[in-house]
């Protein structure tokens, strides 16, 4: 049986060719868990960058993460080294505007420019982003699609891990809808959709279900983690308003797993 999360009525200007539409599967031509080859596509004919670009524009960049790249410069000069001090090389006018955890692939989408910057910024702050992300799961959450309301904040004792906090936590949801599952090996393909935007978020909330995503070292079980050799999370889609233009423009990019 196949959950789907409903489509969002919209004019989609741009998509990836050979991708899905929302509302059809997006992960009809995802190829079976094997973990990542390490053989990612180049940006502009330059091995080893990470990431691969999607579109480029006059006012934004849209690309495609790997896992296991820092989003942004962390503390540290063993921590410097990331997306966005990369993509700077390519382009000197790139600012970020959001980011992913190091250990999930994705899309990203990165403002040219202080004017650009701020107006995506103003998006993301009003919630005018629409995400949706593939993951795979331990175990066939039931009800096989639905909707998780639960508070989240950092888990102060256990630092990077945040929690369900009842009393202290920001409030976060996120829609989720099962697309496939495997009953050999008791693993659920999952379509994830953030309506807001906390830290650990996606992975929080499917722990608090009881299907922790595989790989995950912070919230899966040793048995859960093991059944992937990396984090099984992966940004699929982005779709908003575009800054310059004000046209509906929406990206695909389909998971590695």
């Amino acid at each position: 049986m196949t959950d789907r999360l409903p489509a969002l009525p919209h004019d989609t200007e741009h998509a990836t060719q050979g991708d899905a539409a929302l509302g059809e599967s997006p992960f009809a031509n995802s190829a079976p868990l094997a973990g990542d080859t390490g053989d990612w596509p180049t940006s502009a004919g330059v091995p080893g960058t990470g990431y691969r670009l999607i579109h480029v524009d006059a006012s934004i960049i849209v690309a495609d993460k790997a896992s296991g790249l820092l989003s942004m410069p962390g503390r540290g000069p063993e921590k410097h080294d990331s997306f966005s001090v990369r993509l700077q090389r390519e382009f000197s006018d790139a600012l970020m505007v959001h980011r992913l955890d190091m250990n999930t692939s994705g899309l990203l989408v990165v403002g040219r420019g202080a004017e650009m910057h701020s107006r995506l910024s103003r998006f993301f702050r009003e919630r005018r982003v629409d995400k949706e992300y593939v993951a795979l799961v331990d175990g066939c959450p039931e009800p096989g699609s639905g909707e998780i309301c639960l508070p989240l904040a950092a888990d102060r004792d256990n630092r990077p891990r945040h929690r369900v906090d009842l009393v202290h936590g920001k409030p976060s949801t996120t829609r989720y809808g099962r697309v496939d599952y495997d009953s050999v090996a008791d693993i659920s393909r999952m379509a994830l959709r953030p309506l807001t935007g906390r830290s650990h978020q996606l992975r929080v909330h499917m722990q608090s279900l009881g299907h922790p995503i595989l790989g995950d070292a912070l919230y899966a079980s040793p048995a859960a983690q093991a059944k992937a050799p990396r984090l099984c999370l992966h940004a699929t889609r982005l779709a908003f308003i575009h800054p310059e233009h004000g046209g509906w423009v929406e990206f695909h990019c389909p998971a590695p797993f």
